[in-house]
């Protein structure tokens, strides 16, 4: 007989209570490991609470605790904590946030393994302290700083030994970024001339452990994503992931990645080449 919703709240609280306790950190960590509020999650442990959470909230929880849904509904007997429970597609906030907590616990679970990377706009591994700024306007000057930092861990991820990191995006992204087109057109000449610079020099620096290659808008379309090494692949959807963990899929993700590549029309090593010429057209 299907479980009442009163009957599934109780359950329901009583799991989130005991994965709280369980984490070993505060409930804001929780919190923002779920990619929730933390009033949100002060209002779902609360025994006042009258209210289910909303899905991508449950879907953040079970993510973040490595629980399944039906565990924490009360539908199974099981946490469900290994691979087979987190097979389906599940969503997470943050991803218009490069500080986000999955985010940092998703690059630090695939260290070691190949990690291949379509970004939305420029690799965060590149970009220059200004680009971060630019980018992070609307935020909070502390805010600001802190996702900052996160950025340049990224950069001194790549530079190191043990990473291998492969980035495919398309050429006239970078093209469009030079001349200031787009969402850049409010970013000046000076700052854009910096970031080329870098790019000239961070790709030739960081060769062969992490690989930039640009392919054709014109002949083929990639939306933003990263496969995670063998664990998980994440596409980004607006301020969402998808999360995708089956095996097959994961597979799937990467042998797309991989064709790009095979289609690239720009490669690693001639990406300072093309930066450096962008620069010259800047002047």
């Amino acid at each position: 007989m299907a479980m009442q919703k009163p009957e599934t709240l109780a359950v329901f609280r009583t799991r989130l209570q005991a994965l709280v306790r369980g984490s070993g950190g505060s409930q804001s960590q929780f919190a923002r490991t779920a990619g929730i509020d933390r009033s949100t999650l002060s209002l779902l442990l609360s025994d006042a609470n009258t209210r289910l959470p909303r899905a991508e909230s449950l879907a953040g929880i079970a993510a973040g605790a490595k629980v399944s849904i039906d565990w924490l509904l009360g539908l199974s007997d099981s946490p469900g904590t290994g691979p087979e429970a987190l097979s389906a597609p599940t969503v997470a906030s943050g991803a218009d946030d490069p500080g986000d907590e999955h985010l940092r616990n998703w690059h630090l679970e695939a260290r070691g393994q190949k990690l291949r990377y379509v970004p939305s706009a420029l690799p965060d591994q590149i970009k220059t302290d200004a680009v971060i700024a630019y980018e992070l306007r609307k935020q909070a000057s502390a805010s600001a700083e802190a996702l900052a930092q996160i950025s340049r861990e990224r950069i001194a991820h790549a530079r190191a030994a043990y990473s291998e990191i492969e980035v495919c995006m398309s050429r006239q992204a970078l093209e469009g970024f030079a001349r200031g087109e787009g969402v850049w057109r409010q970013l000046g000449a000076r700052e854009r001339r910096r970031q080329l610079e870098q790019i000239a020099l961070l790709t030739d620096q960081f060769y062969p452990n992490y690989r930039l290659f640009l392919f054709d808008a014109r002949q083929i379309h990639a939306s933003p994503y990263t496969v995670f090494g063998q664990q998980r692949a994440a596409v980004y959807m607006g301020g969402f992931y998808i999360v995708l963990t089956a095996a097959e899929t994961i597979r799937e993700l990467t042998r797309h990645f991989e064709a790009l590549l095979r289609q690239a029309v720009v490669q690693p090593t001639e990406v300072s080449t093309l930066a450096r010429r962008l620069l010259r057209e800047i002047g």
